[in-house]
C-alpha cells in the first residue's frame, strides 16, 4: 500500500539536489587542472565542457536562462541551450567557473555554481551590471533597502542585530566604482572586506552566521545576481537588486527578455528567483565558504554546498573520487 504521506515530487526534488552536486563537482575537477596556470579562458572552457557532459545524465528537460557572461569572451553554456536527459521542465542558472581570474591565479574563492527551478521562475538577466544588497536571515523584513543610503542601512542593520555599526562588516568587490561606497561605509564606522572577484560566494557569506560578513553591497554581474538570489532564497536571507544600464540597447534587451516588466524596477528577491529552488556550488580554490580541490594519488577530494529552498537545509558534501572507477 502506498503511504498517504508519500510525495513523489519531494523524492525527485531531493534526488535532483544530489545530481546537481555531481554537476558542479565535475566542473570543479576539470577547472582545477588549470589552477595557477594563468589561463582563465582555458579553465572556464574545461569547466563548461565538463558541466555539459554531467548534465547529460540528469533527469530534467532543462533550459539555460542564466549562462556564461559575454563580458568574459569565454566559452559559454549559452542562454537557450537545452540540457538534461529528459524529465520535468526546469530553468537552469549556471556559472561553470565563478572567478576565472581567481582560478588562473590560484587565489581563494573560485567556485562552480548551478541553480535550478521550475520553468519560468528565474529572472532572465542580460549580461550587464546589477546593483545588489544582501543580508542574512532572522532579521526584520526590509531591514535594508537599495533605495536607502549606506549609512541608513548600516544603522538599521546594527539596530536589528543589537550591535554597534562599528561591529558590522560590509563586503564588496574591489572596484573603482565602489570607492564612494567604501569610503562612506568606513566613515559611518563599519569595516570593509574587499574581494577581487566572486560575488556569489560573498552574497552567501552575508547569510551565514560564522562568515564574519554582515552585509554585501555594490554592483556586479546581473547573471551572478540571479545565482546569488537563488542561494539567498535557500538560506532565507534578504536581497534586492536593480539592473544598471549603459545604453538604450541594453534596456531594450532586458525588456525583450522579461516582457511586460519595467526593466529599471527595483527587484525583490522573488523577482529574481521564486518557487522551489535548488542550488549547488563546489570549490575549485579554497576560501571562506568551501575548500578547494585536493588530489592525492589516484583520488580527488571535492567540497560542495547544496541547498534547497523548500527545506532550508544546507548540506556540505565532501566527495572522494577514485579515478580508477570514476566516470564524469
Amino acid at each position: 500500500m502506498t503511504s498517504s504521506r508519500y510525495n513523489p515530487y519531494q523524492v525527485t526534488d531531493r534526488n535532483l539536489a544530489l545530481e546537481l552536486v555531481r554537476v558542479t563537482e565535475a566542473a570543479a575537477v576539470a577547472a582545477s587542472a588549470w589552477t595557477g596556470r594563468g589561463l582563465k579562458n582555458e579553465a572556464d572552457g574545461a569547466a563548461v565542457e565538463a558541466m555539459r557532459r554531467a548534465f547529460d545524465t540528469v533527469a530534467i528537460d532543462g533550459m539555460v536562462v542564466i549562462g556564461e557572461g559575454e563580458m568574459d569572451e569565454a566559452p559559454m553554456l549559452f542562454i537557450g541551450e537545452k540540457v538534461g536527459a529528459g524529465g520535468p521542465g526546469m530553468d537552469i542558472a549556471v556559472d561553470p567557473l565563478e572567478g576565472t581570474n581567481l582560478c588562473a591565479k590560484n587565489l581563494p574563492n573560485a567556485l562552480t555554481v548551478v541553480a535550478l527551478a521550475e520553468s519560468g521562475n528565474f529572472l532572465h538577466a542580460p549580461d550587464i551590471y546589477m546593483e545588489k544588497i544582501v543580508v542574512g536571515p532572522a532579521l526584520p523584513e526590509g531591514v535594508v533597502d537599495l533605495d536607502n543610503s549606506i549609512e541608513a542601512n548600516l544603522k538599521a542593520l546594527a539596530q536589528a542585530k543589537k550591535c554597534d555599526v562599528s561591529d558590522l562588516m560590509l563586503c564588496t568587490l574591489d572596484r573603482e566604482r565602489h570607492a564612494e561606497l567604501i569610503a562612506r561605509t568606513r566613515e559611518a564606522g563599519a569595516r570593509v572586506t574587499l574581494l577581487s572577484d566572486g560575488d556569489v560566494a560573498a552574497a552567501i557569506a552575508a547569510c551565514l552566521d560564522d562568515s564574519g560578513i554582515d552585509i554585501y553591497a555594490g554592483s556586479g554581474g546581473a547573471p551572478e545576481g540571479v545565482l546569488a538570489a537563488a542561494a539567498v532564497r535557500c538560506v532565507q536571507g534578504q536581497m534586492q537588486g536593480r539592473l544598471l544600464f549603459e545604453d538604450d540597447g541594453q534596456v531594450e534587451r532586458a525588456r525583450k527578455m522579461n516582457p511586460g516588466a519595467d526593466p529599471s524596477r527595483k527587484l525583490a528577491l522573488e523577482d529574481m528567483a521564486r518557487g522551489d529552488v535548488l542550488f549547488s556550488a563546489t570549490g575549485v580554490t579554497g576560501g571562506a565558504l568551501l575548500r578547494g580541490i585536493r588530489r592525492s594519488g589516484g583520488r580527488t577530494v571535492t567540497h560542495s554546498l547544496v541547498m534547497r529552498s523548500k527545506s532550508g537545509t544546507l548540506r556540505f558534501v565532501e566527495g572522494h573520487h577514485d579515478y580508477h572507477t570514476k566516470t564524469w
